[in-house]
């Protein structure tokens, strides 16, 4: 199995709206990809970073895959696709990490 995670930290504002705002559309649209690309065998989301992490982050999403070509076919779906330009015009930095298991 592979797992991909991703974290973000947000800009003060932008598009219009405040970071905790624009961080709450980004966490609601992609928790609605769940259960609609076949790929996408689990996918978890918090806003509740603890102060134990060592890296700075407001949102994270943990996803599943079967293996590197499952994440590529979650990557490249269409409705994942189209929540990119709304994500990358609100965040100020993103890091991401994959292993499997």
């Amino acid at each position: 199995m592979l797992h991909h995670i991703v974290w973000w930290t947000f800009k003060e504002e932008a598009e219009g709206a405040s970071a905790a705002q624009n961080m709450a559309k980004v966490k609601a649209s992609i928790e609605e990809l769940r259960g609609k690309i076949p790929s996408l065998l689990q996918l978890e989301m918090s806003d509740t970073v603890l102060p134990t992490s060592t890296r700075p982050a407001q949102l994270v999403l943990h996803t599943v895959h079967d293996n590197a070509a499952g994440l590529h076919a979650y990557a490249e779906h269409p409705l994942h696709v189209a929540v990119l330009p709304f994500v990358k015009a609100v965040v100020a930095s993103r890091e991401a990490l994959d292993f499997e298991v």
